[in-house]
């Protein structure tokens, strides 16, 4: 479709807006898919894949700026980042055969069970552990790895995923957790980007477009939540209320 003024404007604060989210919390990718789907009009599936590309700027931007700022610690986490890109792996090369659309009514009912999953012992994701949790092994793969295949293959709303298994059963703080799933999905999304494009599905002018602001969006969050006073609290409060209003949106109720 031909692109007019406003079209780059809605692009690049909806980037903006989403590299905030997925940088404190997650579900940016409600924004940038609807944008691409919606108001740029691609096609599901060339979404999906084209969304790839402004996640890639986020996520590069965000891990430089928690990087910067001695919050991105990849210590003791060899295991969880190797299983998640496994997993990844075979996510994405079932991604370029299914059409993302048929996995919304599974979503639909997943973001009830992440909801509860927030709300439960809210003090576990605001209280700074000394030193996160080392699973064993078969535990980690068992966890991490259809993690990995379901951040792959539709990564809407893998942020808050991580952030729950993170924080809840591997002990890291929200803010540490949040630089480490940038550098996760950061890895991953490298992959995903190339397998997409051998099969032809990124449209890369529109993927660029809201990568300019959710890059910038990502790298001004991660100097800001690494820096602020309570930045676990914010986070966790923030994490709550993107998971409230995509429900509601994802139901019907507006």
């Amino acid at each position: 479709m031909e692109l007019e003024t406003y079209h780059y404007i809605i692009a690049v604060l909806g980037g903006y807006l989403a590299g905030v989210m997925n940088t404190l919390a997650g579900y940016g990718s409600i924004i940038t898919l609807t944008i691409l789907m919606d108001v740029l009009g691609l096609p599901g599936n060339i979404a999906n894949a084209t969304n790839r590309v402004n996640i890639l700027s986020n996520t590069v931007a965000g891990s430089f700026g928690f990087y910067k700022n001695k919050k991105l610690d990849l210590s003791g986490s060899k295991w969880l980042i190797t299983f998640v890109f496994l997993g990844a792996i075979l996510g994405v090369a079932m991604a370029v055969t299914v059409s993302a659309d048929q996995f919304k009514s599974i979503f639909k009912y997943l973001l009830l069970v992440i909801f509860i999953a927030v709300l439960i012992n809210p003090k576990k994701w605001i209280h700074d552990h000394k030193e996160h949790r080392n699973l064993p092994i078969w535990k980690t793969a068992l966890i991490y790895l259809p993690l990995g295949f379901y951040g792959g293959f539709i990564q809407m709303g893998m942020g808050i995923v991580f952030l729950s298994l993170a924080v809840l059963v591997s002990h890291y703080t929200m803010i540490k957790a949040n630089a480490l799933k940038l550098f996760v999905i950061l890895s991953y999304t490298i992959m995903s980007i190339a397998i997409f494009q051998y099969n032809g599905l990124i449209n890369w002018k529109l993927g660029a477009i809201i990568a300019i602001g959710q890059a910038v969006g990502g790298y001004t969050t991660a100097i800001y939540a690494s820096k602020i006073k309570n930045a676990n609290l914010y986070a966790y409060r923030i994490l709550v209320f993107i998971v409230i209003i995509v429900i509601l949106r994802t139901f019907g109720v507006f």
